[in-house]
């Protein structure tokens, strides 16, 4: 039984805060910018953070020669006003995250994924401090500096991991941040720079080192960064990774250790902790993505993620993506929230849910959760993440007048594209009239009813892998004059013999 209580549980809901894209070149596509649109139009992010800043497919680093044979440097930043216009024209800002490096300023030849971001240190910092310098002054110039400032800075991505990050070189990491934290606040203190933007491997130590070597540097980090995904052992199959998810326990004790790391230091104490990636697989060939059972899981996980961060960012938003080339097909495990097509995924609509999660929490348990809202009325989300069907009760609250109630469900049987491209026989080149049919098929189905005053609990069946928004709030009808309801619909049909 669902008990509303006051006053009785924490929910930190920061659902919209930042969500993840590919490498920041890709806006400059049509169809990324579409699944933007309408990821923006039904969720709204604030922030959107992504690789490739820096790297060549950007161009903002150039080196050349000039007529005294000297080495001298210039800055395009081209590719990077269209980007920056694109995302605030959606209302949607940067995150900005400090990598790759432009292969004329590195060190080495290292390169990862398949547009070959290269991920060695700097072969020179000055000029590493310089382009970062130049960049912001650039966005300053053309944005404002009140503006530019409170967009969030991270540097680099994942330096944990050698594919990252030359050798995971620790002590180079930690070079590479304070050359940058200091270039940043040169400019201006108030921008707010974090890191270490580590993964789960070897994360304690990590963690614990830096925040060691910021204290000894008297480095004054604004938050800390750091990434959570959610699988063990994938399987490959062909261009396909099957997973086993973790025990969500698991992964909120992992967060939770973070915190406590993050909290011994006086220094560092209650500093913001941002989960700039997460998502339950860590490789966009993942079929898990696209599923209802993602979409569930995740919801347990929005439900709990702010006890311990002040942020968390899902990977990604749309699938158009590239770090393994370009997809084959329409679904193809991909991060995002939206398939390419345009189609929403089941996951799409848990953000959707969250996202209305506003007001005071009155229950929160380990597959539901519930706010008031400012009417006397609430609104909530319950999972399902079992192979059985999950029956749910609301004791309603005391109230002297009608209710109207809604619920919107995502589960395997009414909102899930993946089936019905299965069934359609797996095209992956898709015709108009299929990417209609599967948008159309990508949506909740809706479900409305009026409570009247004695009614005092709702029975709400949750499917298995479903997820069940339901909203709920006084009526105050104003019947046009002469309108009757009942009288509609008592309308017979008169057959002449």
């Amino acid at each position: 039984m669902i008990r509303f209580e006051h006053g009785k549980y924490d929910f930190n809901n920061n659902v919209d805060f930042c969500v993840g894209t590919g490498r920041m070149g890709l806006a400059l596509q049509q169809n990324y910018l579409e699944q933007l649109a309408l990821v923006q139009k039904e969720i709204g992010f604030q922030y959107i953070r992504g690789h490739g800043l820096f790297s060549d497919d950007m161009s903002i680093y150039h080196e050349y020669e000039n007529e005294n044979g000297e080495i001298r440097i210039e800055y395009n930043f081209t590719y990077l006003d269209l980007v920056m216009d694109a995302y605030l024209q959606r209302n949607i800002r940067p995150f900005i995250e400090l990598g790759f490096m432009p292969n004329a300023l590195s060190s080495g030849e290292q390169t990862i994924f398949y547009w070959k971001g290269n991920t060695t240190p700097p072969k020179d910092y000055e000029k590493w401090q310089q382009l970062i310098q130049a960049t912001l002054r650039h966005l300053i110039d053309r944005y404002g500096l009140e503006e530019v400032i409170t967009w969030p800075i991270e540097v680099w991505n994942e330096p944990n991991l050698a594919g990252f990050w030359e050798n995971a070189d620790r002590e180079e990491y930690f070079k590479l941040f304070k050359m940058s934290f200091l270039a940043i606040k040169e400019i201006d203190r108030r921008f707010q720079v974090g890191g270490p933007a580590i993964c789960g491997v070897d994360d304690v130590s990590w963690l614990q080192d830096f925040l060691e070597f910021c204290q000894k540097e008297a480095l004054a980090i604004d938050a800390v960064t750091r990434h959570l995904y959610t699988i063990d052992n994938p399987e490959k199959q062909g261009r396909y990774s099957y997973v086993t998810l973790r025990d969500p326990i698991e992964c909120v004790a992992e967060l939770t250790t973070s915190r406590e790391i993050i909290d011994s230091f006086n220094e560092f104490k209650n500093l913001p902790m941002h989960i700039t990636e997460f998502n339950t697989s860590y490789s966009p060939d993942s079929p898990i993505h696209d599923t209802n059972q993602n979409a569930a899981y995740i919801a347990g996980l929005l439900a709990q993620l702010g006890e311990t961060s002040a942020s968390y960012s899902y990977w990604t938003f749309g699938d158009v993506f590239e770090e393994f080339g370009v997809p084959f097909t329409p679904f193809h495990g991909g991060f995002g929230l939206v398939a390419n097509g345009n189609i929403p995924k089941p996951t799409f609509w848990t953000f959707v849910f969250f996202k209305k999660l506003k007001g005071a929490c009155v229950y929160k348990g380990e597959d539901a959760i519930f706010v008031e809202t400012k009417d006397g009325g609430f609104r909530g989300v319950i999972w399902n993440t079992s192979e059985q069907v999950l029956k749910k009760s609301i004791l309603l609250p005391e109230r002297n007048q009608s209710f109207f109630f809604m619920e919107k469900r995502v589960d395997q049987e009414v909102c899930n594209p993946l089936r019905v491209w299965h069934e359609m026989g797996e095209p992956s080149s898709l015709t108009t009239d299929q990417k209609e049919l599967l948008r159309s098929a990508a949506s909740p189905l809706i479900l409305t009813k009026e409570l009247s005053i004695e009614q005092t609990s709702i029975e709400l069946p949750v499917l298995p892998h479903g997820v069940t928004y339901v909203e709920c709030y006084p009526i105050k009808r104003k019947s046009d004059r002469g309108f009757n309801y009942q009288k509609i619909n008592e309308v017979h049909i008169i057959h002449e013999r």
